[in-house]
């Protein structure tokens, strides 16, 4: 059965979805939270967050909430509670945003916690999804008939989707990953070489793989798709929001200034702290977490981070 779905939020990330499931003959309609927005939309088949690609002829767009079976929320991470009462109480829901809430520092499916779930996350560029580029993604929710339906509906001929029962640990994994980007980025913008980024997104994947386990999630959730997968993407790949902000900073750019120059959201600046707080919380030890934030606040500059960290006491992988 063909599924309609509705993908909420007219973002890059948003868009790319919705053109991709529209391309492979999916029933799909795009929201926008502007009706300007969705008429332009409309008429010009284009969206200026995704210059260069066409939206399909076959692709809806409105700014009323579809009626659909499925939807896929890719709004920014810190709009998701806003957008919740809107829904109707019908459609399985797909969290597609990544990051923590500033004010309760939850993740996506802990603020959706009141209703079924699932996370689709993974190691995705959104230009690259709209470009029909083979990519894979992890749909995580503990419910496995229900997970094995919204594989069955969502697969596409280059989007191949592996599911997961640890939605928790998949998304602590996609939000956790943007703030070892900004470190990543930091340390190549700052010239101080391969052998660090590497470091760096080992000793990332750890302290995430930690946190995961005492969230309530699964350590090994961490080194797969969500996790690894991600962080290796977005760590490396220049198209990073964030790890083109770090490599910013690491050039001696202000935050506020890069900030500025941006029309689209770096989750990771609003994650790191969020992070780091409900590490604490946690009783989990998050260096790298803790010298991005503090980078990002002022507190301390390149040199004094890396000195943070590598003056660490010595002990054992």
């Amino acid at each position: 059965m063909n599924r309609h779905i509705g993908v909420i939020g007219a973002g890059a990330w948003g868009t790319a979805l919705a053109m991709l499931f529209a391309g492979a003959d999916k029933n799909v309609t795009l929201w926008a939270r502007s009706p300007d927005k969705a008429a332009q939309m409309r008429a010009t088949r284009e969206n200026p967050r995704l210059p260069g690609a066409r939206l399909p002829d076959n692709l809806a767009i409105t700014h009323q909430i579809p009626a659909a079976d499925i939807l896929l929320l890719a709004v920014p991470m810190q709009h998701l509670r806003a957008i919740l009462p809107a829904l109707p109480p019908g459609p399985h829901l797909l969290l597609c945003c990544k990051g923590l809430e500033r004010e309760t520092l939850l993740l996506p499916p802990e603020i959706v916690a009141n209703r079924p779930a699932a996370m689709l996350t993974g190691p995705n560029f959104a230009h690259e999804i709209a470009a029909g580029l083979p990519a894979a993604a992890v749909l995580a929710m503990p419910d496995a008939a229900t997970r094995a339906e919204l594989i069955a509906a969502l697969h596409t001929s280059t989007l191949r989707l592996y599911g997961s029962a640890d939605s928790l640990g998949a998304a602590l994994g996609g939000a956790a990953k943007n703030v070892i980007a900004i470190a990543a980025g930091a340390v190549i913008g700052a010239g101080l070489g391969e052998n660090a980024r590497a470091a760096l997104i080992t000793r990332g994947l750890a302290e995430i793989a930690r946190l995961a386990h005492a969230i309530g999630g699964r350590a090994e959730t961490i080194s797969g798709l969500s996790g690894l997968g991600d962080l290796l993407l977005t760590c490396t790949g220049p198209s990073s929001r964030n790890f083109s902000l770090g490599y910013a900073l690491g050039q001696g750019e202000r935050l506020e200034a890069i900030l500025a120059a941006r029309e689209s959201v770096t989750e990771g600046v609003a994650t790191a702290p969020a992070l780091l707080a409900r590490a604490t919380a946690a009783g989990v030890d998050m260096p790298i977490t803790q010298a991005v934030t503090e980078l990002l606040s002022g507190a301390r500059n390149i040199p004094q981070t890396m000195a943070s960290l590598m003056g660490r006491a010595l002990r054992d992988e």
